[in-house]
């Protein structure tokens, strides 16, 4: 009887020992964004400078986590508006992000590219939406094999960890901060 008293209050005390160790931190879980999510985000028109520009929502694409937070982006219809050649991208970022090399905090930025004849590598450039300056500066590199051409897509961190120009990539990672 003594023997079974025992053994119960050291598992007791084993259990209490567990449960009050700290829980391991959880990493944030990002998904690809719905069409109607990324509606709910996007704008239609976006402020890029003094401007409101057109958005293109079926190119629309981004990634979301378990808290609401997106990163997401669409292209821009620049044609007749002072941003035409220098942004072609709008991005929403609502958690840090590094794309590239590049610290995107919490906010909104305008992002254009552009390529050498014949290169296997853009140069992409981010500024911020509302004043146009810029943030930074990476290049993105040709996919290696056939890969479908994407306006925008923005893979979750599981799948790939990468923005995706056409057939042109940068890595990123999401701060989890």
């Amino acid at each position: 009887m003594m023997e079974n008293t025992i053994k119960s209050a050291m598992l007791c005390g084993v259990f209490l020992l567990l449960a009050a160790l700290p829980a391991p931190a959880q990493k944030s879980s990002w998904r690809q964004a719905t069409a109607a999510e990324l509606q709910s985000v996007l704008p239609s028109r976006a402020p890029v400078e003094s401007e409101h520009i057109e958005t293109e929502m079926r190119t629309a694409s981004g990634i979301v986590d378990e808290h609401g937070r997106f990163i997401a982006g669409v292209v821009l219809i620049t044609a007749g508006y002072s941003a035409e050649g220098k942004y072609s991208h709008y991005l929403i970022v609502q958690a840090p992000v590094e794309i590239g090399g590049v610290a995107l905090k919490p906010g909104e930025y305008a992002f254009g590219w552009s390529r050498e004849e014949g290169g296997d590598t853009l140069s992409v450039h981010f500024n911020q939406a509302a004043t146009g300056a810029l943030v930074g500066t990476t290049d993105a590199h040709r996919i290696a094999g056939s890969s479908r051409v994407e306006s925008l897509r923005i893979w979750p961190p599981e799948d790939k960890s990468i923005v995706q120009i056409g057939r042109f990539a940068i890595p990123y990672k999401v701060s989890e901060k």
